[in-house]
């Protein structure tokens, strides 16, 4: 199959942003008088925040919404630069834009976040402005099945030519609940049974080996 149009994850797929997210955790627990391991904390990446407030330190939603507020205090001005690209990206960006593919970006992260990430590493110009779909701040759209579906509502409707690259269980998933493809990669970070028991079409260990995928 070659795909035409490729939706890809941020965090943990084009983007390691394991530092920023942890420091803006810990900020936000800290508030509760609370902390956390950080090697634990990584398990924050990836889904929405609500979520996993509620999940790993049993918040109720209100307060949930309280601790995502501090989180973006210390993210918005300084945890979303304690970032990296991964070895390869703009290299494979540029690759398949010069083979004319159709890049959206489809993240759980806040739209206005995904847009200051790309183009802090520069790489904002391979995805057309309104194909960086994102989750709202007020906390609408941090579902990884809804943030897909806003990106394909936006292409073509050819979903045999579609693909989702992720890192996490959720990408997988809320591929197929859209009826597309996915890949699931294996350097971020879900965990190898994670990603193999949400059934991806296709695992990529290394940046080269999703480029050869996606050709």
């Amino acid at each position: 199959m070659s795909y035409q149009y490729i939706l890809f994850d941020l965090d943990g797929t084009l983007t390691d942003p394991g530092i920023g997210i942890v420091n803006s955790v810990r900020y936000a627990l800290r508030k509760f008088g609370l902390d956390g391991d950080p090697e634990f904390l990584r398990c924050f990446i990836g889904p929405p925040l609500m979520d996993s407030f509620m999940k790993y330190y049993g918040f109720d939603e209100e307060k949930a919404r309280e601790a995502v507020a501090y989180y973006r205090e210390y993210y918005g001005p300084r945890g979303i630069f304690e970032n990296q690209l991964y070895p390869g990206i703009p290299e494979l960006l540029q690759t398949l834009v010069d083979r004319r593919k159709k890049l959206a970006l489809a993240t759980s992260k806040p739209t206005v976040f995904a847009r200051q990430v790309l183009a802090h590493f520069q790489i904002d110009r391979y995805f057309a402005d309104e194909l960086i779909v994102g989750s709202y701040l007020d906390g609408q759209r941090t579902k990884k099945t809804e943030v897909i579906a806003a990106a394909l509502a936006l292409l073509p409707p050819d979903k045999e030519k579609a693909v989702m690259v992720g890192d996490r269980k959720f990408d997988i998933e809320g591929a197929q609940a859209n009826g597309i493809a996915s890949i699931a990669v294996t350097y971020g970070y879900g965990e190898p049974a994670e990603l193999e028991a949400a059934g991806p079409n296709h695992l990529a260990r290394t940046v080269p080996e999703l480029l050869a995928l996606l050709e």
